[in-house]
């Protein structure tokens, strides 16, 4: 039976195995670096969090102890999570927690870096991490989070052991939506089954009535297309509906880190800044358009994820394959469709969706990537 400190990871039972079996030799010392891979939302960076308490909790994972309740409200001093709300992650972001990583454990016997999205250092910021991973301090643990193997250096990839997380099922998503999140075991099956597993979406569909009618509008709108004229104005449609999104995430998180940057400083009158924190100002300020940056770029991704699903489950009723839809809901609309086109047709707009992504990925301008896809998309009256 796996300790507590597992609980919400569902459907990993493979790679908690590994870990647990970790934690309990690790008296004859622990690998210094490891590797998470998984797809979007297969909860990569809950994992390493869970390994890194569990390595530090005498008891291996307990859940309830002062050391596992820093460790999972991201309090722990042992503990340093480097997670990047740009595009990329800096060098000089990898060089400071290089820099940390020199530092013992103050609790425990571990300093445990973690670094989500590992994949997004660019590689002269991965070789700065290449050298601290072929000397490392005693005691220092890696953990680093990625979408595949692929994604890393292979001077890396040599140098840590790896744990492969899978997909968890429709139905492992909506026992822990309606376990965690007391969301309804229809709507959590629905909406679990749109976010195709990824959790995180999946709980934000459940708790959000914007956002599963932003989803619908994406998909309704795509569907649509008929003529070039309507095209680009559905590719101005899906920017503006992926803007709404990414405001959404950020705009009372962007408030609230404002109010308590001033109330640090001291301002109590927030309508005129004394000249000493200007600059700490601006500086949030910065930062908070580069989170917003990448909150974009992940809502348009997201979009055109949205469109995979749409468009596979067109190719699924053309082919008779009897499989479930992703988009249930939209089953009359997609029947429709799949009877105007044929599934050479839908294959090639999967293609061209993948393209759309890979562009966009390259920083070709959204707004000319979305009007070529979204013409790509046509379907005849």
């Amino acid at each position: 039976m796996p300790t507590p400190i597992w609980r919400e990871l569902f459907g990993q039972s493979d790679a908690i195995a590994q870990l647990e079996q970790a934690v309990s030799n690790r008296d004859s010392g622990v690998h210094h670096a490891w590797l998470m891979t998984g797809p979007p939302g297969s909860g990569r960076s809950n994992m390493a969090v869970a390994f890194a308490a569990a390595l530090l909790c005498k008891d291996g994972g307990c859940a309830t102890c002062h050391s596992c309740t820093l460790a999972m409200s991201g309090n722990h001093p042992d503990i340093n999570l480097l997670t990047t709300e740009k595009v990329g992650i800096s060098i000089e972001e990898v060089r400071n927690l290089v820099v940390s990583a020199q530092m013992g454990g103050s609790m425990g016997r571990y300093r445990i870096m973690i670094i989500e999205d590992a994949d997004r250092m660019a590689e002269r910021s991965s070789n700065v991490l290449l050298k601290a991973l072929e000397e490392p301090p005693a005691g220092t643990v890696w953990i680093l989070c990625a979408p595949s193997e692929a994604d890393m250096l292979p001077t890396i990839r040599s140098r840590v052991r790896r744990i492969a997380l899978k997909t968890p099922s429709v139905e492992e998503v909506a026992k822990l939506l309606v376990e965690r999140d007391s969301i309804e075991h229809s709507l959590a099956l629905t909406v679990a089954a749109e976010a195709q597993s990824h959790i995180g979406m999946a709980r934000r569909l459940g708790t959000s009535v914007d956002a599963r009618g932003r989803r619908k509008d994406t998909l309704v709108a795509a569907l649509a297309i008929d003529t070039v004229t309507n095209a680009v104005y559905t590719a101005e449609r899906w920017i503006e509906l992926a803007r709404r999104d990414a405001d959404a995430l950020t705009a009372e998180r962007d408030a609230d880190e404002r109010d308590e940057l001033l109330r640090v400083l001291g301002v109590e009158d927030t309508s005129k800044l004394p000249p000493y924190a200007r600059a700490d100002v601006k500086a949030l300020e910065e930062s908070q358009k580069k989170r917003a940056t990448r909150s974009l770029r992940d809502g348009l991704d997201r979009i055109l994820v949205d469109l995979l699903s749409l468009f596979r489950d067109v190719l699924m009723v053309q082919l008779s394959a009897g499989v479930p839809l992703v988009n249930e809901s939209l089953k009359s609309q997609i029947d429709s469709v799949a009877q105007r086109s044929t599934a050479q047709q839908s294959l090639e707009k999967l293609h061209q969706i993948e393209l759309a992504r890979t562009r966009i990925a390259a920083n070709v301008k959204d707004l000319m990537v979305l009007e070529a896809l979204a013409v790509n998309l046509k379907t005849k009256r």
